[in-house]
């Protein structure tokens, strides 16, 4: 992707960080859905999103401590929330080129290309959905094993134990882009 001038533009690693109420998408409700640009922390997006069936479990709806019944009366729809993300996303073409980035990208992704797919027609971060799982680029930038790469690892290695995780997903995809612009910022093992 270039600019009007033929330069090429950055990639933006667009962190994202989903809470839900069950583990998969469909029978269960993607509850909120937190954006943030690593190393651009004046780029985030989150939103809320009324839940898409009357199924839940339990546990997974207290991990973010959102009320779901204040969601079903108040939220915005899958439909509109979704749009308006792919509308953040796809601004950020101005800039630069969004790369999808999480922590595990297997999860957070299936929800939110799931979700992209199915209410707006097609995700913006492509027709795979795929991106940069954090886990496995601490893998090839390290070394180490899979075991040593917990994000809470990660963040002891790179001296940010002062950054919390909440289980907001606008302050968890903050907490995911400032982890990954350091990260990436460390010189790589080997």
């Amino acid at each position: 992707m270039t600019n009007q001038a033929g330069q090429r533009l950055p990639e933006l690693y667009v962190a994202v960080d989903v809470e839900a109420d069950g583990p998969i998408p469909g029978p269960y409700s993607m509850l909120s859905l937190g954006m943030a640009v690593a190393g651009r922390p004046d780029l985030t997006f989150y939103t809320e999103l009324k839940p898409i069936s009357d199924d839940f479990v339990p546990a997974a709806l207290a991990v973010s401590g959102l009320d779901r019944d204040r969601l079903l009366r108040e939220a915005p729809t899958a439909a509109e929330a979704m749009t308006a993300a792919a509308t953040w996303v796809n601004g950020l073409r101005r800039i630069g080129r969004p790369v999808f980035l999480a922590a595990p990208a297997v999860w957070d992704g299936m929800f939110v290309h799931w979700y992209f797919v199915r209410f707006t027609g097609h995700s913006p971060f492509g027709a795979t959905g795929s991106g940069v799982d954090l886990r496995s680029f601490w893998m090839g930038r390290t070394g180490v094993e899979w075991v040593a790469t917990r994000k809470g690892n990660i963040k002891h290695a790179l001296g940010l134990t002062d950054v919390p995780h909440t289980h907001h997903a606008g302050e968890d995809a903050a907490e995911l882009a400032q982890v990954f612009d350091a990260a990436r910022r460390r010189p790589a093992s080997g």
